[in-house]
This record gives structure tokens, C-alpha cells and sequence, in this order.
């Protein structure tokens, strides 16, 4: 299945809801956020979501939606030079096709320029998206051991990053 890559307007926020809360519905030890919590949100705040983050979408040739991936920047005197990648969810259908990794990419190319490093966060346990991240460069830093309590269970937070000023995968 082809698809495109494009950034996100305020326009986007039914399909970035639909993404979103499929996400959270399916995959709830990968994300901080709750389906429950964000079911409630009203449209307006997906909207505002929209303008305050960078969202990148992936749609399929029909025009549905089948991945999505934010960017966020710091913005403190201190630690503006870091950026973060945020909400990453691919449709299964689309794993497997370099759907995610364009994505990735694309966020990448977006944060040079802006930020010397991105970060992220993800679940200790899925290797799949670990593996992706580490093929886009980034690498381990940090477990935050019981990040998170999901389902009567703690989860693990693997902390990566991708320093944009280096060659991928250089951590030190």
C-alpha cells in the first residue's frame, strides 16, 4: 500500500483524533496519555493540539490516515537546543512497509536546524519500535524504570535519543 506524508493543520484534527485515539485504544503501555481522557477531550482541543505541536500525518492514496508522528520543541534559555518526538503510531496494516520510518524521517529533517537532539520515549518492552528508532539513529540513554502503571502492571520507559550534530547512532 503506497502512501504520502504530509504536515498537519488545524484542518487535520478529526483523522489526528482518529489516530490518536486508536492508538491509545490499542497500544495503552506505549503512550502516557489515556483513551479514556482523551475520548472526552472536546473537537476544539484536538484542534488546539494541532497548532501547538508539529504533526506530520501518513495517508494512504484513498486519503485515510495511517500514521501519525509529532515534534516538539523545548523552549527554555537552557535546554532549547533538544526537540522530542512524540505520539508515534503507524496503523498495523502500514507496519512493515517504511511507513513508520519515513515518519521518523521526516521529523528528523524537520527538527534540523531547529534543535541539536531529539529525544523520546518508549516502551521497554516494544522491539519492534526500538529497533526502529535505532535504525534512524537513535540510541538508549536512560531507563525510567516504572513509568508508568497500565492495566495493574508497570512499565519500563526506554529514553533515546538522535543527536542531530553527529553521525547516527554516535552517543557520546
Amino acid at each position: 500500500m503506497s502512501y504520502s506524508i504530509r504536515p498537519l493543520t488545524p484542518e487535520d484534527a478529526e483523522a489526528y483524533r482518529e489516530l490518536r485515539l486508536e492508538s491509545l485504544r490499542q497500544h495503552p503501555e506505549a503512550f502516557a496519555s489515556t483513551y479514556e481522557s482523551a475520548v472526552q477531550r472536546p473537537d476544539s482541543a484536538w484542534r488546539t493540539t494541532l497548532e501547538q505541536l508539529t504533526f506530520f500525518g501518513a495517508f494512504a492514496d484513498e486519503g485515510r490516515p495511517v500514521g501519525l508522528v509529532a515534534f516538539d520543541q523545548s523552549d527554555g534559555d537552557k535546554d532549547k537546543h533538544r526537540g522530542w518526538l512524540l505520539q508515534m503510531y503507524v496503523r498495523p496494516e502500514m507496519r512493515g512497509t517504511g511507513c513508520a520510518q519515513a515518519l521518523v524521517e521526516t521529523l528528523l529533517e524537520h527538527a534540523r536546524g531547529k534543535v541539536l537532539q531529539v529525544h523520546l520515549g518508549v516502551w521497554s518492552e516494544n522491539q519492534p519500535a526500538i529497533r526502529l528508532y535505532e535504525k534512524t539513529g537513535f540510541v538508549t540513554y536512560a531507563t525510567d524504570p516504572r513509568a508508568f502503571y497500565v492495566n495493574g502492571r508497570f512499565i519500563d520507559d526506554h529514553l533515546m535519543v538522535r543527536f542531530l550534530d553527529k553521525a547516527p547512532g554516535d552517543y557520546k
